[in-house]
């Protein structure tokens, strides 16, 4: 079994990091403050400022975490974009196995026992 045969998950690998350049570049951005305040202020302009194609356009549109994992996003680049919208680390553990966050967090603390 290789890598790229893990079912329901999308390896960020070279072929990835190419097709998401441009959306992990606009979501390091948002390290600065003044940047997060203007994508709020203007997200369809700023996403035009950094070139997105309509795929992932559409997923940072619906705040949908697997659709910019699938367009070419980094996990740790997309925390940067969540954390605009106050979403952690268990929302977007929610978004990925399709539960609600509390759900999700139930599991979390079962596993823990």
């Amino acid at each position: 079994m290789g890598t790229q045969d893990i079912p329901g998950t999308v390896m960020f690998d070279g072929e990835q990091a190419k097709k998401g350049y441009a959306l992990n570049k606009m979501c390091y951005s948002f390290n600065d403050e003044a940047n997060r305040k203007a994508f709020l202020a203007d997200e369809e302009g700023y996403m035009r400022q950094y070139g997105l194609n309509e795929q992932q356009a559409a997923a940072i549109r619906a705040k949908n975490v697997l659709q910019l994992i699938a367009a070419g996003g980094n996990a740790y680049y997309l925390a940067k974009f969540a954390g605009i919208f106050g979403l952690d680390m268990q929302d977007i553990g929610a978004q990925q196995t399709g539960m609600t966050k509390d759900e999700f967090k139930a599991k979390l603390a079962a596993y823990a026992r």
